[in-house]
């Protein structure tokens, strides 16, 4: 590598300034890779299902596809995250993703839709998205690790915020092909030379520490490198993958079917599109928030504040027909899911090191998408077999139960990371 391609050392007033660069970075990375599909899949759900044969479960399958070509790919992601500049791989799955985004407007029938969804938007999602960022700002913050995270997933809940109602409006003008395309393209311009301009794996490349400090700066003694096996003998390993599977197994399912759930009760394409975008703004708080207690308060705590908002959201959208009344639970519900995202990486980054992030976040991704996957498609099944999502919604407080249970298995003090 020349040295014109090498990073600048940052001047004394950027010095401050260049690690939250990286959670801006990270945010706007996050608000296209999670929020165009995820956030989008739920409003192009019933367009997809009406041309390739009106089975929701056969549209669920879709974004479970999606989950299990990550998660098998998440290890060596991950590996490839500690071992090589954060841009390239960053680069790397925003190509993917764009020309996966650009081939869902050619696809014929539900084969060729799976294999673009598992083999493009897959991979990339997984090499551009949350693992990549979440590497990104636990490289750069131990002190300040929880909030900063938080700060960064917030793109998440912006553009869930932002894309169901743009979703909706493509689709009422265009169609669902023409909204992916729109997408791809927007990936491609914007995320690309974004992530190659801006990205810096680590403050040590510049000669900075964590957190803003200059490179003379005492750091927390860190902690060694291990074998992949040990950490697989860690008990945080294993409650971890447990409790976020869970966790994001029913809130997956909740907010991908949202919108037809809504649309079943004779709600409009707008109006549910909007029930989203509130869920999704109230995660930014939970983010802020949770983000900022993860540094000052034992995670077990943040953990079931945030199960205990998302229950009382999903009982009142159960229960309630009325529109306003099912907002309410929304918000309640997406508070809460959106406080879970910075928790994940502040508990990996404080029980495994920054060093290892990637290699450990990447291996808990397999195991813990066996169970997240399953909830998108099974509610999808039930409504196929019943009509309804009712039987789906009471298993996914059974679970909310469970989790309750794996999150007293934690033992790490995020507090002193």
């Amino acid at each position: 590598m020349t040295a014109a391609l090498e990073p600048a050392a940052p001047t004394t007033p950027t010095r401050r300034f260049l690690g939250w660069r990286m959670v801006w970075v990270a945010f706007f990375v996050d608000f296209i890779a999670v929020g165009f599909f995820f956030y989008s899949y739920g409003v192009f759900f019933k367009s997809i299902a009406a041309e390739f044969g009106d089975s929701r479960f056969g549209v669920a399958i879709g974004i479970s596809l999606t989950n299990v070509v990550g998660a098998l790919l998440a290890p060596i992601i991950g590996r490839a995250l500690d071992r090589y500049p954060l841009k390239r791989v960053q680069t790397t799955g925003a190509i993917a993703m764009g020309v996966g985004f650009l081939l869902l407007g050619f696809v014929d029938n539900a084969v060729q839709f799976y294999i673009v969804l598992g083999l493009f938007i897959g991979f990339g999602a997984g090499a551009m998205g949350q693992l990549a960022t979440s590497k990104l700002v636990a490289s750069w913050f131990v002190r300040k690790r929880g909030t900063a995270l938080g700060i960064a997933a917030t793109g998440i809940s912006v553009s869930g915020v932002v894309m169901p109602s743009l979703s909706a409006w493509l689709i009422e003008q265009f169609s669902w092909r023409e909204g992916f395309m729109i997408y791809g393209v927007i990936t491609l311009a914007l995320v690309v030379p974004l992530v190659l301009r801006l990205v810096i794996s680590r403050p040590e490349d510049v000669g900075l520490r964590p957190d803003g400090a200059m490179s003379d700066a005492p750091l927390p003694p860190p902690i060694p490198p291990e074998p992949l096996s040990r950490y697989l003998r860690n008990r945080n390993f294993w409650a971890l993958v447990a409790t976020i599977g869970l966790l994001f197994g029913c809130q997956g399912a909740t907010l991908v079917h949202m919108v037809p759930l809504l649309t079943d009760r004779g709600f409009s394409l707008i109006s549910a599109s909007a029930v989203m975008s509130m869920t999704a703004a109230l995660g930014i708080g939970g983010k802020l928030i949770c983000g900022w207690l993860v540094d000052r308060w034992p995670v077990r705590n943040a953990l079931w504040l945030g199960i205990a908002f998302q229950v009382a959201g999903l009982v009142i959208m159960m229960q309630m027909q009325n529109y306003y009344a099912f907002m309410a639970g929304a918000a309640l519900f997406g508070f809460g899911m959106g406080g879970v995202v910075p928790m994940q990486g502040a508990i990996v980054g404080a029980a495994f090191g920054r060093d290892a992030f990637g290699r450990v976040l990447g291996a808990m991704r397999p195991p813990m998408a066996m169970i997240q996957i399953l909830g998108v498609p099974y509610a999808g099944w039930i409504f196929d077999a019943t009509g309804s999502y009712e039987i789906a919604q009471y298993t996914f407080l059974g679970c909310y139960a469970l989790a309750v249970v794996t999150v007293g298995m934690l033992r790490v003090d995020t507090t002193h990371a």
